[in-house]
């Protein structure tokens, strides 16, 4: 039978992995990652679950004309894009960062049609998804490196 002191070394033990496993990220990287995911954390609770936005309605309202249904629809937005940043931290595969910037073109590229006015505001979509998909890109380019060098390494001790 497992003890409450198996159980606390086990998650120590988990811990210290998932410590380790940062660690050998590389600083740029985890910036990349932390930025990515605070910015989906961030627009999928406050503007979405915190304080539902007007605009974040007005937007979804294009493509759902019920009032309530796009409420719920943004609430759900909100989530998803809440775990998306989550996923965006922790993941290490180049695949998803690159599905980030197609999701944030997509994004803009509705934003363009439906409400080309909001890209002449301050901090306007496009400046944000602008700096959004750079900071993918980088992270692509850092998770590529990370895995070539691991690579080479298992090279060179066979």
């Amino acid at each position: 039978m497992k003890t409450a002191r198996d159980t606390f070394r086990g998650t120590r033990t988990k811990i210290s992995s998932l410590s380790a496993w940062f660690r050998s990220q590389g600083a740029v990287l985890m910036l990349c990652r932390a930025a990515l995911a605070f910015s989906w954390i961030y627009q999928g609770a406050v503007p979405k679950l915190v304080c539902m936005s007007s605009g974040e309605l007005e937007l979804l309202g294009h493509l759902i004309p019920v009032y309530r249904w796009a409420c719920i629809a943004v609430s759900w937005m909100g989530v998803g894009e809440i775990l998306f940043g989550f996923w965006l931290f922790v993941t290490s595969r180049p695949l998803l960062f690159r599905l980030n910037i197609a999701a944030l073109l997509l994004l803009l590229l509705f934003v363009a049609l439906f409400e080309p006015q909001m890209l002449l505001e301050p901090f306007n979509p496009f400046t944000l998804n602008a700096a959004l998909v750079a900071l993918s890109a980088i992270a692509v380019i850092e998770l590529q490196n990370t895995q070539n060098a691991k690579h080479d390494a298992d090279q060179h001790t066979r």
